[in-house]
């Protein structure tokens, strides 16, 4: 992918800093990067420019380009510890509800 494509095709979001008093740009695939502006479209441009040209310097150093969680695949399977009370807890309430613990654990989840 080119440059301008993957920049494109990364997880930004836009939060209110009561800290800063201003709102804060951000990108998922990028977590220590910020840019704080005075309205949420300055933060997005932002954020988007920052992250161009920190690809374009690891590009001119041949560092690996995060790849955007957008072009990832998830298997819908990822492994959680829990104390054995909260295990016990679970098992009981899907018990009750007769469905699996899956089921319980993946409803809580999305909701």
């Amino acid at each position: 992918m080119k440059k301008h494509k993957v920049v494109d095709h990364y997880t930004y979001r836009v939060i209110w800093s009561e800290e800063d008093k201003q709102c804060v740009g951000l990108c998922a695939e990028f977590p220590s990067l910020s840019w704080l502006a005075s309205t949420p479209e300055q933060a997005l441009r932002g954020i988007r420019r920052v992250v161009s040209n920190v690809i374009r310097d690891m590009e001119s150093s041949s560092e690996s380009i995060p790849v955007p969680l957008s072009g990832k695949k998830y298997s819908g399977k990822f492994m959680v510890r829990v104390p054995p009370e909260v295990h016990r807890q679970l098992a009981i309430e899907a018990a009750e509800e007769d469905i699996s613990l899956n089921r319980l654990v993946s409803s809580k989840l999305s909701s």
